[in-house]
């Protein structure tokens, strides 16, 4: 099994998932907190990176789970610089190549001293309360539950379209 999963424990320790405000590729402003009841597949993802093709699972996986799950894609040019266009081109690349209709965000950084505090909440257990895995390659995934809580934390090599997955979202 390639992935990790996560149990969670109570913390009172750092802000929730919910505390988040991020702007998408076009500009709109949205609050984490317009998920609350949902899971949420948070995903660094990149247009040059040998798991590229993953977007079209990602969509897949938007397109049949979406009243149970939503994508969120997070452009990061942290690994091997596979994401270097704007805003704008990430946008049209993700259509025009995948259809993509799932919420996809400016471009951050997911590592490293410029980490995005979306991404430092994500991989600090002192703040999350449950786990300190960090994206090792683009499109790793942190499964988050209907309350907030990080429920799995999955490496690039998993499919979104993977058993592992689809059951973590089919779990209530």
């Amino acid at each position: 099994m390639d992935t990790t999963t996560i149990q969670a424990q109570e913390s009172t320790a750092g802000p929730s998932i919910y505390d988040f405000e991020l702007k998408t590729l076009n500009g709109e402003l949205i609050p984490l907190n317009e998920f609350k009841g949902r899971k949420m597949l948070i995903v660094n993802v990149a247009s040059e990176c040998g798991y590229t093709p993953q977007y079209k699972e990602l969509q897949a996986l938007y397109g049949k789970y979406g009243d149970k799950v939503v994508v969120l894609g997070f452009p990061a040019n942290d690994f091997g610089g596979q994401e270097p266009g704007s805003n704008e081109e990430i946008a049209t690349f993700c259509e025009k190549n995948f259809g993509v209709n799932f919420p996809v965000f400016q471009k951050i950084s997911v590592t490293g001293p410029e980490t995005h505090p979306l991404y430092k909440w994500l991989s600090d257990k002192s703040m999350n309360g449950v786990t300190d895995e960090k994206p090792t390659w683009n499109f790793c995934k942190y499964l988050i539950s209907e309350n907030g809580r990080i429920i799995g934390f999955f490496p690039s090599k998993v499919s979104p379209l993977s058993s592992d997955i689809i059951s973590a979202i089919e779990d209530k």
